[in-house]
């Protein structure tokens, strides 16, 4: 973006804005350290879930077929029991699917790519201050004023 650098009139102005914009430049970038770690550990745990999510899939089917296969019975009522807990591990795995999972991952993804174009606009931002001619030009102002 093209910055209306030509109206600042002091030095100090123009410290002012590069304080400014490397404070934010600071920000930006330890966000975008959290949010790598986030990611990362998004990745493992996602995989992480997968795989219990495949194995209890797996233990619903046999505790499935061995329900409709036994007669009442107290192996019956017990088999019965380990379905709705393995039913439940399932249900709570799918919620932490939600945020652990590929989705999550791609906004924190999306997340860091926005952070990267900000911290870029930041540095296009504090060259434009900071541009040799520029300063030049402020100097040989405030010496006419």
């Amino acid at each position: 973006m093209n910055y209306t650098v030509s109206l600042l009139t002091n030095k100090p102005d123009c410290q002012a804005l590069i304080d400014i914009a490397n404070a934010e430049k600071e920000t930006l970038s330890y966000r975008k350290t959290g949010l790598l770690r986030q990611s990362q550990s998004a990745t493992l745990t996602s995989a992480e879930i997968e795989a219990e999510i495949t194995s209890v899939n797996a233990e619903l089917a046999a505790l499935q077929t061995v329900i409709n296969n036994l007669p009442d019975g107290p192996t019956k009522e017990d088999a019965i029991r380990k379905y709705k807990k393995a039913d439940y591990k399932k249900t709570l795995l799918e919620q932490r699917k939600g945020k652990y999972g590929v989705l999550s991952l791609l906004e924190r993804e999306y997340d860091i790519a926005c952070i990267e174009h900000d911290i870029a606009e930041t540095d296009d931002f504090i060259t434009a201050v900071t541009a040799d001619d520029f300063i030049t030009a402020v100097t040989d102002r405030m010496n006419v004023l």
